[in-house]
């Protein structure tokens, strides 16, 4: 697989579909597609250069949106995919890692995610990754749990890493 580059505007309709498509096995198509509005176009075309897009010559395979903040030292990593087919073999590693040593040439010192309390398999990615969880209002199956995160039964386990 080629290494990650920047995303692009025109990459925008391919990875809606590709979101549809990777989670489909695990939700509805109506779900599938409410998760794919995670991502308006906006995110490319205000944050194209600190996303980025794996491809080879069948298309996207790997995605990640992410973007350093305006108003502090920090970035943050919105939403990542991985093709199925390419999951477990360090394809998303190499975005993060790819995302951490950009975020820190441009002077980034931390660098937050999110996910719900119940994404198992997000949680110890993270933490495989460096990521410590924050301390949240409440716990939820041992984990420290942000009530409300994004709005009433949203709760989210937040995520920070600090980078070099």
């Amino acid at each position: 697989m080629p290494e990650p580059r920047r995303a692009h505007v025109s990459d925008h309709s391919a990875i809606v579909d590709r979101v549809q498509r990777w989670w489909g096995d695990s939700r509805t198509p109506a779900e599938a597609r409410e998760l794919s509005l995670l991502l308006p176009k906006l995110f490319l075309q205000f944050f194209s250069g600190t996303s980025l897009v794996m491809e080879d010559e069948t298309g996207i395979r790997a995605f990640l949106v992410g973007f350093h903040s305006p108003d502090d030292s920090g970035a943050y990593i919105h939403f990542v995919g991985v093709d199925p087919e390419l999951r477990g073999q360090g394809t998303a590693r190499r975005l993060y890692e790819t995302f951490f040593q950009r975020a820190a040439e441009a002077g980034r010192t931390e660098v937050r995610a999110i996910t719900s309390p119940g994404n198992a398999g997000s949680i110890a990615f993270h933490r495989a990754m460096g990521f410590t969880l924050e301390p949240g209002d409440r716990e939820v199956d041992g984990l420290p749990v942000h009530s409300d995160y994004d709005g009433p039964g949203q709760d989210r386990v937040c995520f920070l890493r600090k980078i070099a």
